[in-house]
């Protein structure tokens, strides 16, 4: 009995380390159609007896606005140019200021944020955060920084049942993500932590002050990583 249960667990680790390899293999070059995300929010909605609609349509990264990966990058993850997937720097961080304030301060890098959308499901039990840094090291392995920022920016939520630059910029700002200015970009960058409770279309004042904290900042990661300007992946 013993023997059947070990090789049944053997051959499932097998199967899910090759499979789990394989899948992030083929997404270094397949556009990411659709996300667990996207496929759980949907059933959700079905469930309430509301409409299951999402928006979301797949553009490269050279059919975005050059400012938006700068702008996330400044919102989100200053350091994403040169870690390898993890921030220890902003972890330590994280775990120092939740010592002594009740509203927790996460560490996720970009990378980290693309696993979780693009393979796995929303959570934060520890199962959920292990499957989170093993895709994040694979992603990290196989594909380039600007992949890993091209399946980013049409993966993430943007907006109620929004994900990714082309659906945020049709259904907010009427134009193509590739059209958005710099303060649109981080108009969006600023609605990221929460796109249900911030409005990139309709901005309130807070998320304006975030805009104008962005805007600065960008210039600062422009001046430090002269080379995201070439972040242009070509079909």
């Amino acid at each position: 009995m013993l023997k059947i249960i070990g090789k049944i667990i053997k051959w499932t680790l097998i199967v899910f380390f090759t499979s789990s390899v394989l899948m992030v293999i083929v997404y270094r070059w397949l556009p990411v159609y659709v996300t667990p995300l996207m496929v759980f929010n949907t059933i959700g909605h079905v469930f309430k007896g509301e409409k299951a609609t999402f928006f979301h349509e797949w553009v490269p990264l050279h059919r975005m606005s050059q400012h938006l990966p700068i702008a996330v990058i400044s919102s989100e993850d200053q350091n994403y140019p040169i870690h390898h997937g993890f921030d220890l720097q902003a972890i330590e961080q994280a775990v120092e200021y939740n010592k002594t304030h009740t509203r927790k301060r996460g560490a996720s890098t970009i990378s980290q944020q693309t696993a979780k959308n693009v393979f796995l499901w929303q959570g934060r039990t520890w199962l959920r955060k292990g499957l989170e840094a093993y895709f994040t090291f694979l992603i990290e392995l196989f594909w380039s920084k600007e992949r890993i920022m091209e399946v980013y920016l049409n993966s993430i939520e943007m907006g109620d049942d929004i994900y990714g630059s082309e659906a945020v910029a049709k259904q907010h700002f009427n134009k193509t993500a590739e059209l958005l200015t710099r303060e649109e970009c981080a108009l969006i960058a600023a609605s990221l932590p929460n796109p249900h409770k911030y409005n990139s279309a309709q901005p309130s004042p807070y998320l304006v002050k975030r805009k104008y904290a962005i805007l600065r900042q960008m210039k600062f990661v422009e001046y430090a990583y002269p080379q995201l300007k070439g972040y242009t992946i070509k079909d």
